[in-house]
């Protein structure tokens, strides 16, 4: 426990954590108020999937350019200017309903603009925990700001179903809006604390591709995503389609808003047996409780009353934070600083950008052959997927080794120049009986390259001179190819210098070529400033004599 709580010690995580917690509870009353009210207006369940997709649809479009503007600006600003999104399209539900103006486009309208703070809040939320936290407290941090939205699950749903019930869904719109107000009081004191890390100079589209390119590159990381948005896809339809399986078993707003606090309360139980469970099942884990939420939500589906199937929502709720917090952890403990916030924003586009799609799924099926059925059938899905999990190859949270960066090997980035593409030209002199583990060795080059910035690779034999190889790799301009050096990390580093040692001759040799704008050359002198003490601090290629 000592352990779990441990974040709580620093000063700017706790305010913001408990600031959280208000804007949580607020979310769900607005999640209560919002799919019972477009229910009241449609008598729908793909209307109601309609409106609880809304909230997450925007990710699927925005995530990966606020992705990158995380790791390019301030990322207090980011959040505090999201947060304001947020807020206003809450306050805009409250008066379109007080003013008995409310249609269903309207207020998906309305939920649509908040997605989109959503989708800028997330990942840049996600990816300020190491700045607040030290490493090795991340994934306490992470499981606490899980305790944080649970606390609110188990509060939330039914106080938002007891106020739909006795009030009307404009208060729960309003006190929403007004619960985004003491996170943006924290957020306006944390703003300069954000700032204070050096960002990279680089365009937003440069930006993205770079973070694909490492997601692409970096297989345990791209395993990860493909299993969060495949669980998202099967774990969707339980929390969806609860209204009309609450409806289907006889309840009301207020029962509907008890079975979401206990599925909240079963989280919360999750949030704080998460060390014992990821410590006792091991790599194991994910598989396992994947499996365990499939079996939750069958018995969710198969309930013949209202008081049978809070059971099965309390152990969806412990097996959803159990899985969440480990895949959330890991994917943070696998991405450096300088890509955190791309790295984040595609686990955000994995899951949560994918939960609208299993969203609307569930609701289709639902109308199709009804509530409860779908629930099962999508359940099943879940099973299938723990089972298969352990073939993903994505290690334990305990095996996640981190990319580490020794301070020596990174001199000070600011460079202000745009000569480029540039290609780099690596030659080796390599004796026969080496060549099949050098090019294994230059397998593993290869990704360090392409995660790292080069957008292409390759890998040349001299035609005349069948011992001389050479590796080429591009990247877009002068100032990408110094990032680069930034990026490479210890292990990395060691790597190349492994490579290095298979030269028969006076050792690797670099060149560096620079495309020229033949109307407005570059000034070269800059384009040589702290490149030499990159080749000589952080592993690299020697650099060529001429």
């Amino acid at each position: 426990m000592s352990q779990a709580v441990a974040p709580l010690r620093i000063r700017q995580f706790r305010s913001l954590w408990i600031a959280s917690i208000f804007s949580n509870v607020g979310s769900f009353l607005q999640a209560v108020a919002g799919a019972w009210l477009m229910l009241e207006l449609t008598g729908s369940a793909t209307w109601v999937g309609l409106m609880a997709a809304s909230t997450t649809l925007p990710l699927l479009f925005l995530a990966l350019a606020a992705g990158a503007v995380a790791d390019l600006v301030n990322r207090g600003k980011v959040l505090l200017i999201s947060q304001m999104v947020m807020g206003l399209a809450a306050g805009g539900m409250a008066i379109i309903t007080a003013l008995d103006l409310v249609t269903p486009g309207r207020l998906l309208g309305l939920s649509l603009l908040l997605g989109v703070g959503v989708a800028f809040n997330l990942p840049a939320w996600q990816a300020m925990v190491p700045d607040l936290v030290p490493r090795g407290m991340v994934a306490s941090a992470v499981a606490l700001n899980s305790v944080a939205f649970n606390v609110a699950r188990a509060v939330g749903p039914a106080l938002g179903g007891l106020i739909v019930a006795t009030a009307g869904p404009a208060l729960a719109f309003t006190l929403n809006a007004l619960s985004y107000l003491g996170v943006i009081a924290v957020l306006a004191v944390l703003v300069r604390r954000f700032g204070a890390a050096d960002r990279e100079a680089s365009s937003v589209a440069n930006a993205i591709a770079n973070g694909v390119r490492f997601a692409r590159f970096t297989k345990p990381f791209r395993m990860l995503l493909l299993l969060a948005a495949l669980f998202a896809l099967t774990s969707a339809v339980v929390q969806t389609v609860l209204p009309n399986r609450t409806e289907e078993l006889g309840g009301s707003a207020d029962a509907f808003g008890l079975l979401l606090g206990a599925m909240g309360l079963g989280a919360l139980i999750g949030a704080f047996t998460r060390q014992q469970v990821v410590e006792t099942l091991g790599a194991r884990s994910i598989p396992i409780t994947i499996s365990i939420f499939g079996v939750a939500g069958i018995v969710t589906g198969l309930a013949p009353t209202i008081w049978w199937t809070a059971p099965g929502l309390l152990l969806a709720g412990m097996a959803w934070v159990w899985t969440l917090t480990t895949t959330n952890a890991t994917a943070q403990l696998m991405s450096p600083e300088w890509v955190r916030g791309r790295a984040m924003s595609l686990y955000s586009l994995a899951f949560v950008g994918i939960l609208p799609l299993g969203s609307i799924l569930a609701g289709t099926i639902a109308d199709l052959i009804g509530a409860g059925a779908a629930i099962v059938v999508l359940s099943i899905g879940s099973i299938v997927l723990g089972i298969s999990a352990p073939r993903f190859g994505i290690p334990a949270l305990a095996d996640v080794v981190s990319p580490e960066f020794t301070v020596e090997q990174a001199p000070d980035p600011h460079v202000v120049t745009e000569g480029g593409p540039v290609m780099v030209v690596n030659t080796w002199m390599i004796n026969s009986r080496n060549l099949d583990e050098f090019l294994r060795v230059m397998t593993e080059i290869r990704l360090v390259r392409l995660r790292t910035g080069a957008y292409r690779w390759r890998l040349y034999r001299n035609a005349s001179d069948p011992h001389r190889l050479s590796e080429i790799f591009l990247t877009v301009s002068w100032d990408e190819h110094l990032a680069q050096h930034r990026r490479i990390d210890d292990a990395s580093a060691d790597l190349i210098r492994r490579a290095r040692s298979f030269d028969a001759g006076d050792g690797p040799m670099t060149r560096h070529l620079v495309a020229v704008d033949v109307d407005h050359p570059e000034d070269w002198e800059p384009l040589l400033a702290s490149h030499d003490e990159y080749h000589r601090n952080d592993g690299s290629i020697p650099l060529s004599a001429d």
